[in-house]
């Protein structure tokens, strides 16, 4: 399993994402932003899974990045 970090436009896409996220079986919890990532609402899901789940994730989804260690490596960003 690895660990992401999901960052959206609102604060509305954040819950849905994490609602969605939790009702496909992965752990979830939402939390403020980490200051080494910004985000337009600063409201972001941190989960674990075995693969990013762009198809969970709510339209006003703004940055996915996977956690390692004490970096975040972004995978997808989205206009």
């Amino acid at each position: 399993m690895s660990h992401y970090i999901a960052t959206f436009h609102t604060h509305l896409a954040a819950l849905k994402s994490h609602r969605s996220l939790k009702a496909a079986g992965n752990t979830a919890r939402m939390a403020p932003v980490p200051r080494k990532i910004s985000s337009s609402c600063g409201t972001c899901v941190f989960y674990e899974a075995a693969e990013p789940c762009y198809d969970l994730l709510d339209e006003d989804t703004e940055a996915v990045y996977e956690q390692r260690e004490d970096a975040a490596i972004l995978l997808r960003e989205y206009e």
